[in-house]
């Protein structure tokens, strides 16, 4: 069913201009909305149910790393002869 002509017009207003709009592109031409993608392995995924489970077992590892990380001395050993 083609439609007419006058049945193809909208009620939009004149001062809306769309001429400066673009078209949104779909796949990889696409660009992100501030969100990063990560694709994760097979077997990853079947430990690790949805986002939420990912990031608290990451973060669980960034705690343990920090908490095992080894201090550096912030002041340089005597090395002076008395």
């Amino acid at each position: 069913m083609n439609k007419g002509k006058s049945e193809m017009e909208d009620d939009l207003r004149s001062e809306y201009d769309l001429k400066s709009l673009r078209v949104r592109k779909f796949g990889s031409g696409r660009k992100s909305f501030g969100e990063t993608i990560i694709r994760l392995e097979p077997d990853v995924v079947q430990m690790f149910p949805n986002a939420d489970a990912v990031n608290e077992a990451l973060r669980f590892l960034i705690r343990i790393m920090q908490e095992n990380q080894i201090s550096t001395p912030t002041t340089q050993p005597n090395t002076s002869s008395d």
